[in-house]
């Protein structure tokens, strides 16, 4: 028949093929056509999708041209402040994995955050660390007097609203002072690396992820525990501070470079410390001595600690 013949064609004419070049490859048309791996070039180079992220190309560049050309809403819109809070869980968690875990010599910046920077992280951490501190220096304060026998447990409402004004103010102002200060340098010098206030304050926000865990780990009674913890906290939390903005001021003044780092570090450590020392490292409390009753109908009091 007519169909049996046309395939004894195809066989035939492979065949022949075959033969005048044995390298040849015949393709079914049946058969889906793949596309070699090694088309698809650079991307597909070890090593080079990860520098592309770091140096902001192809696909960033995109990401970039595409949130250029996105019609910006007007500040007084709510769809102005939406596009802050435009992060996925698997975004946020990422972020968080990078400030718990830092990668030497990797840029938190150009590494996780990108084109897309958000508030929506910074603000919900530092919303939990204000009740972590608060409830654990609570929790601290009563297992230290527990036992007492004039001991009665308050709860101290206002540490949260001491807390949260501390961790706020310090996510905010420390950021805004930086981004004021860079810009003030990147007049001076011109080849100095310029964050947003956004990044800045991402990157703040997103590096005290590491005191939650440690905040409820101060609840532990013992000194030595509580600044072995407040040591490698600054440890990870700073590492990530230093190796998001040294670049920046790296090429300035090197005074002024090792200043601006040092005080970055110097105000990090003070908040983990301050925070440390007033809200679990309180004074003992001497608590008013009972009054007992003598047999003779004078009163004798006894003084306890």
């Amino acid at each position: 028949s007519l169909p049996v013949l046309y395939l004894f064609a195809e066989f035939d004419d492979a065949a022949n093929l075959l033969a005048a070049n044995p390298d040849a490859t015949t393709i079914s048309i049946d058969e889906p056509v793949e596309i070699p791996k090694n088309q698809h070039g650079r991307l597909q180079e070890p090593g080079r999708e990860e520098d592309d992220e770091l140096l902001g190309t192809d696909d960033s560049d995109k990401t970039e041209l595409l949130a250029g050309q996105k019609k910006s809403a007007p500040f007084w819109t709510f769809e102005y402040y939406q596009t802050f809070f435009d992060v996925d869980t698997y975004q946020v968690l990422d972020r968080i994995k990078g400030s718990v875990f830092p990668v030497p010599g990797k840029n938190f910046v150009r590494l996780y955050i990108r084109s897309n920077p958000d508030l929506y992280g910074p603000f919900w951490i530092c919303a939990t660390l204000v009740f972590t501190i608060a409830v654990s220096g609570n929790l601290s304060n009563f297992f230290i007097h527990l036992g007492k026998p004039t001991y009665h447990y308050v709860p101290e409402f206002r540490k949260v609203s001491i807390a949260a004004t501390t961790i706020y103010a310090y996510a905010w102002l420390v950021p805004l002072a930086l981004w004021g200060f860079l810009m003030w340098r990147n007049s001076k010098v011109m080849n100095i690396v310029s964050y947003s206030f956004l990044e800045i304050v991402c990157v703040y926000g997103y590096s005290l992820f590491i005191y939650i865990p440690t905040a409820i780990l101060w609840i532990i009674p013992q000194k030595v525990v509580r600044w072995v913890l407040v040591v490698f906290s600054l440890c990870l939390s700073g590492s990530v501070l230093v190796m998001t903005f040294w670049p920046a001021v790296r090429d300035d003044n090197r005074r002024i470079a090792l200043a601006t780092v040092g005080t970055i570090l110097l105000l990090h450590a003070l908040l983990a410390v301050g925070c440390l020392a007033y809200f679990f490292d309180a004074p003992e409390l001497d608590f008013p001595a009972p009054i007992i009753p003598a047999q003779n109908g004078t009163t004798v009091i006894t003084k306890s600690h």
